[in-house]
């Protein structure tokens, strides 16, 4: 079933032009349409059914000699549903939208000030969701933290809403706080700073102990990071952190969420030995940022190991990463030994590698497992086992139909014919490839 998700009001459609593809500025009594692919399913896990992320981006007004270049409020709307997001343009300064400064006082486009917060606000917003959902209670909500939802009188992040006879859910307004104008003319950047040297870093590095139950909580490591590391801008030639917003917080949730770990409502989790976390400072004035990625170490948890084996190289043996390609020159000799993971991995190209172990630890390397295992190949015709070009290595005669293990390529002999190494051993044993044909 196809439903149809659309602002249906004037001032809402003049604001957030919402079309299923990007769309250009257009009229106030223009009907535009978000697609939905699949009726509403309430996932009973979740917090809500529809995610509205609104995304503003606010240009100071410039002041300068003789000349004044106006202030501008542009932007789009994302609604994501049942897994697919919908994207469109806002016509820009568009006055069917309230801005509104700190003061609660109501500002022009034209007139947006660098460093503050405004509030936008879009009255009057309603999605048809179809009719064949009519009746249905759904939750509307936002991923955002500054956009909230105002119906029958009720404000917050996310609202219940009951969809009428045509499927039509309508919200009184849509809320998008903490709006900053940026400077266009200011170039400084943001960085990260050690807070006991005052130098500048690029990457940072925290050492916590987990409890004796293994576990951290959130807060600890958002404390680690904050007293060791602080982001700023230079302001009247000297660090100032007034306007630069750190995430911190969230960036520590997403890395945790990023390895699967999962964080309970007050915090804690079970703590691995180590991970990164990349916190971000953005700033309110000109919207330059830095990322710091801090790597965080709990000594008092065992780092994991890989289960691994040492396994004899029986060909020359060069090194690949996981999209099979080469990795440097360098080679395991044939009869040295290799510590590999237990079990080997088909790569990009097909074939099966071992992945290289160090230290307890999986490398990224990997070795083409016919150069340990060998391949097991069938004898078309009656073979000698060779010991050079010219002399045999026994008086052993392999009879057509039987299966050989052969290891790695084929060497070249000085004869001009091509051999395969057989036996698990490092004595000097080949066949000729050509029996094998």
């Amino acid at each position: 079933m196809k439903k149809n998700l659309r602002i249906v009001s004037a001032a809402a459609a003049a604001l957030l032009a919402v079309a299923p593809i990007a769309a250009t500025a257009m009229p106030v009594n223009a009907a535009t349409t978000i697609n939905a692919d699949s009726a509403i399913n309430t996932n009973t896990n979740a917090k809500y059914d529809v995610d509205v992320t609104p995304s503003i981006s606010a240009i100071a007004k410039v002041i300068g000699t003789g000349i004044t270049i106006p202030g501008s409020l542009t932007g789009s709307i994302s609604a994501s549903y049942n897994g697919k997001s919908y994207t469109a343009n806002l016509p820009k300064d568009s006055e069917n939208a309230t801005i509104t400064n700190s003061n609660n006082e109501t500002v022009k486009p034209a007139d947006l000030e660098y460093g503050k917060p405004y509030k936008v606000t879009v009255p009057d917003v309603s999605f048809n969701f179809g009719s064949e959902n009519a009746g249905k209670e759904i939750t509307i909500g936002s991923a955002n933290q500054n956009v909230t939802f105002t119906n029958n009188g009720q404000t917050g992040s996310t609202v219940k809403v009951k969809l009428d006879q045509n499927g039509v859910a309508t919200l009184s307004s849509v809320q998008i706080k903490n709006v900053y104008a940026v400077n266009t003319t200011d170039n400084r950047d943001v960085n990260f700073y050690d807070v006991t040297t005052g130098a500048t870093v690029k990457t940072g590095a925290v050492s916590l102990d987990a409890d004796n139950q293994g576990q951290l909580n959130t807060a600890s490591v958002v404390a680690a990071i904050t007293s060791k590391y602080f982001a700023a801008q230079y302001a009247n030639k000297q660090l100032s952190q007034d306007n630069v917003v750190v995430n911190t917080e969230t960036a520590v949730k997403d890395a945790l969420k990023a390895q699967k770990i999962e964080v309970n409502s007050v915090g804690y989790f079970k703590a691995p030995h180590t991970f990164t976390v990349n916190v971000k400072a953005t700033s309110n004035v000109n919207s330059k940022s830095a990322t710091l990625p801090v790597t965080v170490t709990v000594p008092n948890v065992a780092e994991p190991t890989v289960p691994s084996v040492s396994k004899t190289v029986m060909h020359n043996a060069y090194f690949y990463d996981k999209n099979a390609k080469r990795v440097g020159t360098d080679k395991v000799t044939r009869y040295d030994t290799v510590t590999v993971a237990m079990n080997t991995t088909k790569l990009a190209n097909g074939i099966s590698y071992y992945e290289v172990i160090e230290n307890g630890k999986a490398t990224g390397k990997y070795i083409n497992a016919d150069n340990i295992d060998g391949t097991k190949r069938t004898l078309k015709h009656n073979a000698y086992v060779y010991k050079t070009s010219k002399k045999r290595a026994n008086k052993v005669v392999l009879k057509k139909g039987t299966e050989v293990t052969t290891y790695g390529g084929s060497y070249k002999f000085k004869n001009g014919q091509r051999y395969y190494k057989i036996g698990a051993d490092t004595k000097k044993t080949y066949v000729k490839v050509a029996n094998f044909d």
